[in-house]
């Protein structure tokens, strides 16, 4: 008997250890979110018009963060329209900047 309630208190505790909440992923969150973020790099590494290298992405929870700086806005929205487009994107904040 003891041998079975360690053993469900051990895949209780498994369970609630990866957990999510609204400041921490889950671990299957947390690994949907990085196929998300190497998803979204990629197809900006693919477009001719963004400049992939110098865009950072950063995806919690189905957020996609893009920061860095690019030359154009037409550059900036491409970046965003490429990550909406992108399959398990919730939604994009864009924090790229344009050089002046």
């Amino acid at each position: 008997m003891k041998r079975r309630q360690f053993l469900a208190l051990a895949a209780a505790a498994m369970v609630v250890g990866c957990a999510g909440s609204k400041t921490r992923e889950s671990t299957g969150e947390y690994l949907d979110d990085t196929a998300v973020t190497t998803k979204v790099k990629s197809a900006l590494l693919r477009d001719e018009v963004v400049k992939g290298l110098d865009i950072q992405v950063e995806t919690f929870k189905g957020t996609v963060q893009l920061s860095g700086f690019v030359n154009t806005a037409s550059e900036k929205q491409r970046a965003e329209a490429i990550a909406r487009d992108v399959a398990g994107v919730r939604s994009v904040k864009n924090d790229i900047r344009v050089m002046q």
